[in-house]
């Protein structure tokens, strides 16, 4: 059987296998780069912004990671020697919380590579990272009963958010 010609298919695209078409840096966006050449370097600048990101987040991984030693070293050395009262408890809670958000952060620049990938919920998890960061720390003598309902609205609002995205993926 003959193989059909360019001229019998109009309609479908030819594979291209060129070794640039293989890892095309624009992968996800399906514009023709012939068509809108401007589009294509412009997403081309941004993945490379990207890339930039996840390395500075990476450096600022590694400076909240030697906080929280240095927090517990702190913490630790202070009257009573190796005994943390809840202050410094919370604290400790407080610069952990700090760097796992930032891992989580992390998590999503590097996400935005990926274009098989539902971002909403890593962003959505990462909001609730953060928010319970905020519940953790929260002092409950120095607030009010207004800024504790905004809270508990929020962590509703993003865990049924996070839910229904959750739901729809499975």
């Amino acid at each position: 059987m003959e193989k059909p010609s360019d001229e019998q298919l109009p309609d479908q695209k030819q594979a291209d296998f060129s070794p640039s078409s293989v890892h095309d840096p624009t992968e996800g966006l399906h514009i023709d780069q012939r068509e809108e050449p401007l589009i294509h370097a412009l997403h081309v600048i941004i993945r490379l912004c990207v890339r930039v990101l996840a390395v500075l987040m990476t450096v600022v991984i590694m400076f909240s990671v030697a906080d929280v030693g240095w927090v517990l070293y702190q913490r630790i050395l202070t009257s009573p020697i190796g005994l943390l009262n809840v202050n410094d408890i919370l604290a400790s809670f407080g610069a952990f919380m700090a760097t796992l958000i930032a891992i989580e952060i992390f998590m999503n620049i590097v996400l935005y590579l990926r274009d098989d990938v539902l971002h909403v919920k890593l962003v959505l998890a990462t909001a609730l990272m953060a928010i319970a960061r905020k519940v953790i720390v929260l002092d409950y003598k120095t607030v009010d009963a207004a800024e504790i309902w905004a809270t508990a609205g929020v962590v509703f609002a993003l865990s049924i958010g996070y839910w229904l995205v959750a739901k729809k993926t499975q």
